[in-house]
């Protein structure tokens, strides 16, 4: 019997698998580093707006708080409920977690510094992104709970509402860059950073990415006052983690997206031989860093939305004025003869 794939068995080929598997291993684990103390960081940002501590027992400063809670959630029982759907219910968190990981694929971190430049990156970040929705959807039903299915529908509305306007924003980005190669739409911004002129849009993507990942103030789908946790209320241990961990990977990833297509990525704020000087990583952390403490602050100072509130923000606000603007900014293009 013959095999053809024993063929593909070189030394050269497996030494390239071997790279590509450092390349990701290169970016998934520091990420899950960045989630982690995302969570202390979190704590710690509200702690001092609400004139509170934070955590602090835990290594100094509370900087042992992350690994504390690790080791606390691998210890704890994964609980089945007895009436829930098993196979589902154990893959719901990894549905999760998996696209908030995949999407980094094509997230350019400094010039060249990208796993895979791909022309169609933007197109890949849209599908890759709207794939965490079915994890969400599966964990409320699979759960066979009134709460969690509540909460599930919820989050599905949700972020469908709100990806419809991330996506018309983007298209005005598209257009002003010509591309939708994320290291294309960074270098057509050395002149200018794109939330200058696009600075109704730039507000826009800035509240849609805080409703598209459940973050206060639209985090409906985990409402604790009416829906005890909303679509993760019967899991305990790991799967309950794998959820938060998926929620603040997405967190990382919507700022990252934030500054690549709106604050010039890895571009410094302004082109100087001393600023040119410093790496371009530096520039692009400082600016996800940015957009991180945005989502933080949003948390400790807004109430959260009520649902007809959310949907109403989403469809007869957003959609309106996000296809208007992509219509100034296609017609004002053709006036000043900015495409062929």
């Amino acid at each position: 019997m013959e095999l053809p794939f024993i063929e593909l068995l070189t030394w050269d080929n497996i030494w390239a698998l071997v790279i590509i598997v450092l390349k990701v291993m290169a970016i998934t684990l520091p990420l899950f580093g960045c989630v982690a103390y995302l969570t202390l960081a979190e704590r710690k940002v509200i702690g001092y707006m609400q004139l509170r501590i934070g955590p602090n027992q835990v290594g100094p400063k509370g900087l042992g708080q992350p690994l504390a809670d690790v080791v606390k959630m691998m210890f704890k029982e994964f609980i089945i409920p007895s009436d829930a759907s098993k196979v589902p219910f154990i893959i719901a968190p990894m549905m999760v977690l998996i696209p908030a990981l995949m999407a980094w694929a094509v997230i350019p971190f400094d010039e060249g510094a990208v796993l895979a430049d791909i022309n169609l990156g933007v197109l890949y970040l849209l599908a890759v992104s709207s794939l965490g929705v079915y994890g969400v959807l599966i964990a409320g039903w699979a759960s066979n709970s009134k709460y969690p299915f509540l909460g599930a529908v919820r989050s599905g509305a949700q972020m469908v509402s709100y990806e419809v306007s991330m996506g018309l924003t983007i298209m005005t980005v598209i257009l002003l860059a010509g591309s939708m190669n994320l290291s294309e739409i960074v270098e057509a911004q050395r002149g200018m950073w794109y939330m200058i002129p696009l600075f109704p849009m730039f507000i826009v993507f800035i509240i849609s990415i805080l409703a598209e990942t459940n973050r206060a103030p639209f985090d409906l789908p985990e409402g604790e006052a009416e829906l005890v946790a909303g679509f993760h209320s019967e899991y305990a241990g790991m799967g309950f983690a794998l959820f938060f961990l998926g929620e603040y990977a997405n967190m990382i990833l919507m700022s990252a997206i934030t500054a690549i297509i709106f604050m010039g990525g890895w571009l410094p704020p302004v082109s100087t031989p001393l600023l040119n000087a410093v790496p371009g990583f530096f520039w692009f952390s400082l600016k996800v860093a940015f957009i991180l403490f945005v989502f933080l602050w949003a948390r400790a100072t807004l109430p959260r939305f009520r649902y007809d509130q959310l949907m109403r923000l989403g469809w007869k606000i957003f959609l309106p004025f996000t296809l208007l603007w992509l219509v100034v900014v296609a017609s004002s293009m053709h006036i000043f003869g900015l495409v062929n």
